[in-house]
């Protein structure tokens, strides 16, 4: 295998274990190499592909697993050297937060956890998200949940979750500060904001990450939000990397979702905007096949290529996704090959919206 950062090494099983380290990689099952990648111009380094969370506990469709095989799968994650896992106090809410915490407890000081705030939730006894809130007060109220839910001391990155109208950034920033200064948050991170709301932010409390979707089926970050990142020196996280699985090549204008999986509702996944946008599934898998690939990999491969910032946090509940997934990190993509599946991925049209309009609506503020 390559190391894209030290294109001339050539990477072996016989490869001493201080010799990753010194080329920023970790050892992966079985003797791999992991790949490392620090988060923009801020020292927060983490493995090259991260684990999506959101997905390995109830409340956003069936998990197709108990609880200890999510645990052992986040566990296995962290053996293939995986040390960058993302939940948020909404997820579920509240139980994702506390089985990413039982998961990582064993092996905290390996891994660094993302987590989010930023939906007012009235209480445990009644988790039911009731709109957005990031006052500086509900902020710190958040944190004390989300700390005793990892089962940590401190939290790694801290997101807001989506933009609050109602309270200016400056605020909000304002409070992660005061958070770092007092030793439960590490860093500070925003999801899904748009580009002068990351500069207000940047200028109050420095901002290591920025989470949004972002994929071969998604380029909007392209626009404006990416060269932002790259002027103030703030790594990108992307959710959804594969098209919340539609990229895989799984998921066809036929397939029946869960009435509890939120890929029901919106707009790009209805029957007729599956059936058109199978054209660039098709595309994708065309290209994986003369790259020895999956389209999955290939999906990855492409996201991993754009900056050496950006960090995809792809989500499964099944350890041969997983590995798949971890495998991308091996598929190298030339410029050539990525100058043809920008322009053939250019000439579709995907159909649909992501998100109902009353979600779009709360991002890119």
């Amino acid at each position: 295998m390559i190391n894209p950062h030290f294109p001339s090494t050539v990477i072996t099983r016989s490869t001493a274990p201080w010799e990753f380290e010194k080329m920023g990689l970790g050892l992966c099952e079985g003797g791999e190499a992991m790949q490392k990648r620090k988060l923009g111009k801020s020292d927060l380094e983490v493995s090259a592909m991260g684990l999506g969370c959101m997905r390995l506990s109830p409340g956003h469709g069936i998990v197709s697993g108990t609880r200890q095989e999510m645990i052992a799968l986040i566990r296995a994650a962290v053996e293939r050297g995986v040390t960058f896992f993302d939940s948020a106090e909404v997820y579920g809410p509240f139980v994702n937060e506390e089985l990413v915490g039982e998961a990582l407890a064993p092996m905290r000081d390996q891994v660094v956890i993302a987590t989010k705030f930023g939906f007012q939730i009235d209480s445990e006894q009644d988790p039911h998200p009731v709109g957005l809130n990031s006052r500086p007060q509900y902020i710190k109220q958040t944190v004390e949940g989300s700390l005793r839910r990892l089962k940590v001391n401190s939290i790694d990155l801290l997101y807001q979750h989506r933009v609050d109208p109602n309270v200016p950034i400056e605020d909000v920033a304002g409070a992660v500060k005061d958070l770092i200064q007092e030793g439960k948050v590490k860093y500070f991170g925003l999801s899904e904001a748009g580009a002068q709301t990351i500069r207000r932010a940047h200028a109050i409390q420095p901002v290591t990450a920025l989470q949004s979707e972002y994929s071969l089926w998604w380029k909007r970050p392209e626009e404006e939000i990416i060269p932002t990142l790259e002027e103030l020196g703030v790594g990108l996280v992307p959710f959804s990397p594969l098209g919340k699985g539609f990229l895989t090549g799984t998921i066809t204008e036929n397939t029946q979702f869960d009435q509890e999986d939120n890929r029901g509702s919106f707009p790009r996944f209805s029957p007729e905007a599956r059936k058109a946008n199978l054209a660039l599934v098709d595309l994708i898998a065309a290209f994986a096949s003369k790259k020895h690939a999956t389209s999955a990999q290939i999906a990855l491969a492409w996201l991993l290529a754009q900056k050496p910032w950006i960090v995809p946090i792809p989500g499964t509940t099944k350890l041969e996704r997983l590995e798949e997934n971890i495998g991308a990190l091996a598929v190298q993509l030339t410029p050539d090959d990525l100058r043809e599946l920008d322009a053939a991925t250019a000439k579709i049209t995907v159909q649909g919206s992501r998100y109902p309009e009353e979600l779009e609506r709360m991002t890119y503020r």
